[in-house]
């Protein structure tokens, strides 16, 4: 099973590095060595900044992928219209489980995304510099770098910046739960969707974008939109961040120009020579299988094109030796776990899409299919947060990308493969939003059915057909226990209780061939 990935991992570079120049001389670039790799930076007018991302082709590298220059122009033409000066938020919060690049970049070149940041809120005329974190080296860092550039969040500063810290969930890395967090709240969605251009922190309009985004702004202001285009493709040039994981005999971080063959970038890291499947963007992205992955060359438009995404820059292969729908179950009760909880498509839907795909492993049949696709549809697009819509994303491509082991599953005993756990997750001693190291147990002979335990955590425990509690395959998350000590109080015939997991021996399977049952799958 694999380890969960460490905050900065191997670093690697295809070509000629960009954001990563520097990293072979030092582990992290102070603000002496950064001035001497990548020289000054000088001030650009904002329209000038907006057409400089156009020209580059610059979109958010968090994800979404929405044009820098426009979001730009958009926060401006708010500013102008409501009299009001504008905020820069850099969210470099990663609570996903398989990314690392911006981790990597604010733990070892820390000035060049706040150098493209205050390109921006000079350009702007912003006052206020916000950074999102999640982890514990990243914020030292940025607060080192602060140091190094005399910026703090005392009042008279011409600008001020400070550090928000968000949990390492994955929620907590959406533009709308960074901002919730920065004007004093949970890091959490708000559960209404408002454009940050408009309202943002403090009521302001901001200009919130990944920590790669304003690196990449960086590179190109110094360099000029014509020398920044002559790396990687024509109508998507210079360099992308990559975290590779999942079934890779070395996990790394990757900067490579676009353009480059993803079979290469895999090639580097140890990927298996055919992969079952590769899942791209993360998870919340898509899976493709090994044709694809020998065909795709690293770009937006080439994932696409072939039914994967680039999102985040996480790229996942697994080998042909596990059980791909028990690497995603493993995913899909992870995501589950992570609903914010603050409406019914997250917090009900992918519960339950979890557990379909659980009856589906463990020989629910076609109608065990048919449920968890009509789960599925129902999720999807009715979310307050893009949480929900990703992660059916997640199991819509799963579904469609390994249809040889959903038959054997649906109609024989399961593909004869052991889930060997490839796919990283978070591990224990984390804070929010990852295993606890504990899970739920029933008592058979004791329980009768009364439901509230799915009422008080449908994360984890729904009721099945017989009106009976079917528990997921999962650790109970950290962000949750009040609520499962709350379910076990609440069981009216002590049936419920909460046990310590039993520690996985080194080599063994997290699911044995073809999906483990739920604890509390029968009656007993």
């Amino acid at each position: 099973m694999n380890a969960p990935l460490p905050d900065v991992p191997e670093v690697r570079v295809v070509g000629l590095p960009q954001l990563t120049a520097g990293f072979d001389l030092v582990e992290r670039l102070d603000l002496g060595m950064h001035l001497k790799v990548h020289g000054p930076l000088e001030p650009m007018a904002g329209e000038r900044l907006a057409e400089l991302a156009d020209h580059i082709s610059l979109r958010g590298r968090g994800g979404a992928g929405f044009p820098f220059g426009r979001k730009l122009r958009a926060v401006a033409q708010a500013s102008i219209r409501r009299g009001v000066r504008p905020v820069v938020v850099i969210n470099g919060s990663e609570g996903e489980p398989a990314c690392r690049k911006d981790t990597v970049l604010l733990n070892r070149a820390p000035h060049l995304a706040l150098d493209g940041a205050l390109l921006a809120a000079e350009a702007l005329g912003a006052r206020t510099l916000v950074v999102g974190v999640t982890r514990n080296s990243t914020e030292a860092s940025v607060r080192a770098a602060f140091a190094e550039r005399g910026l703090s969040d005392r009042r008279g500063q011409q600008l001020r910046a400070r550090i928000v810290r968000t949990p390492e969930r994955m929620v907590s890395g959406e533009a709308s739960s960074l901002i919730r967090a920065a004007n004093g709240g949970p890091a959490l969605p708000p559960g209404r969707r408002e454009r940050a251009s408009e309202t943002g922190v403090g009521g302001a309009p901001t200009l919130l974008s990944n920590t790669e985004t304003f690196a990449q702004l960086a590179v190109a202001a110094r360099t000029g939109a014509r020398r920044y285009g002559h790396t990687g493709l024509v109508d998507e040039p210079g360099t992308v961040m990559l975290t590779l994981s999942g079934a890779v005999s070395r996990p790394m971080v990757v900067e490579v120009p676009t353009g480059v063959p993803l079979r290469y970038v895999l090639q580097m890291a140890g990927a298996p020579p055919l992969p079952q499947g590769v899942l791209t963007g993360g998870y919340h992205g898509n899976w493709i299988d090994a044709v694809a992955a020998h065909d795709a060359v690293i770009s937006r438009e080439s994932l696409a094109s072939l039914g994967g995404a680039l999102g985040a820059g996480a790229i996942l292969p697994i080998g042909p030796e596990t059980c791909p729908l028990g690497e995603s179950l493993r995913v899909a009760n992870w995501l589950a776990a992570e609903t914010a909880g603050q409406c019914g498509p997250c917090r009900l839907g992918l519960p339950a899409a979890a557990g379909g795909l659980s009856d589906v492993l463990n020989g629910g049949g076609q109608a065990a299919l048919e449920a968890l696709r009509e789960v599925t549809r129902a999720v999807k697009g009715r979310g307050a947060c893009k949480h929900p819509d990703g992660s059916v994303r997640f199991f819509v491509s799963t579904l469609s990308a390994f249809t040889d082991d959903l038959a054997a599953h649906v109609l024989g005993g399961g593909c004869g493969r052991e889930t060997l756990g490839v796919l990283p997750l978070p591990g224990p001693g984390h804070e929010e939003g990852v295993p606890s190291g504990e899970k739920f147990a029933v008592d058979w002979t004791l329980c009768k059915g009364h439901g509230l335990c799915a009422d008080i955590v449908p994360e984890l425990i729904r009721l099945g057909p017989d009106g009976y509690p079917t528990l997921a395959d999962a650790s109970v998350p950290v962000h949750i226990q009040g609520a499962a000590q709350r379910a076990v109080r609440r069981c009216p015939a002590l049936a419920l209780r909460i046990e310590r997991e039993a520690p996985e021996r080194p080599g063994r399977p997290a699911l044995p061939g073809g999906g483990r049952k739920a604890l509390g799958g029968g009656r007993g």
